[in-house]
């Protein structure tokens, strides 16, 4: 099927500008909605320094590079955190949620968050040519505990329509940081790999992307603090998936993606080894048609297979979506509706169905001052290890049931050499049936159960500027976020108070100055109000600092990068008993040909 959709893809290619200029395409199933911060990726950033800058989004680190990284939006877990890679999803049906850390950021431009959709899209950068018909990007970068990461990029310009990008890049660490104390964290090493190769077109009307991707990865997993471990961990993880989108005239747009993985996770404990290997199957589909110039029309359909195989237990579950959303457009104001039906069906019998209406409105107030609003009803189905996990399982779990609304305002003016922008916002999100942990009539024994419930308001607010005058460049901007999550679950011993490590306040102030290839930037984060288990936790704040500069020897552009990250050396924990580094560098060198 790939093959001959790609087939497809280049008998429909016609004539069009000498051009590979990136256009983004998202697997969306015809929903529109959408209340997005987009983020610029800086080729030293780590996920969790790259993320952080999102008030509302907590980021589950587990320290050093070796450390698993989860993501969640606005009070929600990782599990209904949806995680796309260049517009399609990626999919992990053993516990719900994908660690970001199989993902190379030096490949990645940027990261798309769209708090209606709950999710992180993260778009690979699409090759530059400047008239040749060759283009590359090599870099080398070495930082603290002995971390390495190379990498590397070929581009090829395959006529004016096609173009090629093989990649390849790594980390070796041994990954051991001192901690306050004095003593070292140990068991923290890693050695990875990460290779791509992207397939980029443009077609009469349209576009497509292919790719194929491998992660291996070896690790030391010290445990916690308190229990630290000598555990092993390795992943092999390899996907392939294409996206294409084309127009057939005025009036019908498809968008057609599929994807095809496999993962295997190899777990070495002094308790047993365990081997867990998944299979990935998607078929996406979307049809949109503009039956007025101010209205269309778009239904959709997705498929999905997915296969765990393990030591413990074994089950294949079958996934289905089908939409119908409208679109109207006029001067000042923008409407969109949906209703989503998802139904899900494992081998061993068990079997959800869901539907799920939408809602995103945007009016314009004034020039340049937009007012948007959104609401969304949203399901996540238990994972396979809450439901099949052998002594921890519990096979008559029912999907969390959530609703997400937001309303904001957005603000952008040009004036002169100048760019102002701000917005805010105000949202709402209730999550019932929510999967937790609770004791049986054993209490040795815990069993996961839908009795949980989460409440989650709070606001952020965001104000800034852009500058361009000649050689200099230089932004600003200020975000600041109050979330209120709440635990809401009845005779819990954590009622009424804040779901642990979700902050209750969040500032971030990032700024930028650039002059004839000499670039400087610093990134500061405070989180506080913040809880687990045992109470609050300290509050801390982190400064990062990078410095960048760039000239051309030839053909050939050489950068010289330098970051300092957590500058200010502060000791905390974002999960309790995994601290993170304290003060760390990291430099390297590139060259762009």
């Amino acid at each position: 099927m790939f093959f001959s959709l790609l087939v497809s893809a280049s008998l429909l290619a016609a004539a069009v500008p000498d051009s590979l200029q990136a256009a983004t395409v998202v697997a969306d199933r015809g929903l529109v909605v959408s209340r997005t911060d987009t983020l610029t990726i800086n080729p030293l950033q780590d996920v969790t320094s790259a993320l952080q800058q999102l008030p509302g989004l907590y980021v589950g680190d587990y320290g050093s590079l070796a450390g698993l990284k989860s993501v969640s939006l606005r009070g929600f877990g990782s599990p209904h955190t949806a995680i796309y890679i260049d517009g399609i999803r990626a999919g992990n049906v053993q516990s719900g949620q994908s660690d970001l850390g199989i993902l190379d950021l030096q490949s990645v431009s940027s990261v798309v968050a769209d708090y209606a959709q709950n999710s992180l899209n993260f778009l690979t950068s699409r090759p530059q040519f400047a008239g040749r018909p060759v283009s590359g990007d090599v870099r080398l970068s070495y930082g603290s505990f002995g971390t390495w990461q190379p990498y590397g990029r070929l581009n090829f310009r395959l006529g004016q329509r096609w173009s090629l990008s093989a990649q390849a890049g790594g980390i070796l660490t041994h990954g051991n940081f001192p901690l306050e104390d004095g003593t070292l964290r140990q068991n923290n090493d890693l050695k990875q790999l990460r290779g791509a190769l992207d397939l980029f077109g443009l077609l009469n009307g349209g576009d497509f992307h292919a790719k194929v991707y491998f992660n291996g990865a070896d690790r030391g997993t010290p445990g916690s603090l308190t229990w630290p471990s000598t555990d092993r961990q390795s992943d092999r993880n390899v996907f392939g998936q294409f996206l294409l989108r084309k127009s057939f005239g005025p009036v019908y747009t498809l968008h057609i993606s599929s994807k095809t993985a496999y993962d295997k996770l190899f777990y070495q404990s002094e308790w047993g080894d365990n081997t867990y290997e998944q299979t990935e199957f998607q078929l996406n589909s979307v049809h949109k048609f503009r039956v007025k110039p101010w209205w269309e029309l778009s239904v959709a359909a997705d498929v999905s297979l997915d296969g765990l195989s393990s030591d413990l237990y074994h089950d294949v579950r079958l996934g289905t979506v089908w939409a119908a959303a409208t679109a109207f457009r006029f001067r000042r104001f923008k409407a969109d509706a949906a209703v989503e039906y998802q139904g899900t069906f494992d081998r061993s019998g068990a079997s959800w169905n869901s539907v799920s209406p939408s809602v995103d409105l945007r009016f314009t107030l004034l020039e340049g001052l937009d007012a948007v609003a959104f609401g969304r009803r949203a399901y996540r189905t238990p994972s396979f290890n809450e439901l099949y996990y052998p002594g921890f399982g519990n096979p008559e779990l029912k999907p969390e049931d959530a609703w997400l609304s937001d309303l904001g305002l957005d603000f952008r003016r040009k004036l002169g050499t100048f760019t102002l922008k701000a917005r805010a916002d105000g949202y709402y999100n209730y999550l019932t049936n929510k999967i937790i942990s609770a004791p049986t009539d054993d209490p040795y024994v815990w069993l996961p159960f839908n009795v949980g419930k989460v409440q989650a308001f709070g606001a952020d607010v965001m104000a800034g500027f852009d500058f361009t005058s000649g050689l200099w460049l230089a932004s600003l901007t200020a975000r600041y976020g109050w979330q209120k999550a709440v635990d809401k679950t009845p005779d819990s011993y954590a009622f009424d108070q804040q779901i642990s490590y979700v902050a209750r306040h969040t500032a971030q102030v990032q700024a930028s100055l650039a002059y004839a290839g000499w670039t400087l930037g610093v990134q500061w984060l405070l989180r506080a109000g913040r809880f687990d288990a045992a109470g609050e936790m300290p509050d801390y704040n982190v400064l990062d600092l990078t410095f960048d500069k760039s000239f051309r020897l030839g053909s050939t552009a050489i950068g010289v990068h330098f970051a300092a990250r957590n500058l200010l050396n502060r000791r905390y924990e974002i999960i309790s008993g995994y601290p993170v580094p304290g003060r760390n560098l990291i430099g390297g060198i590139s060259f762009k040909f």
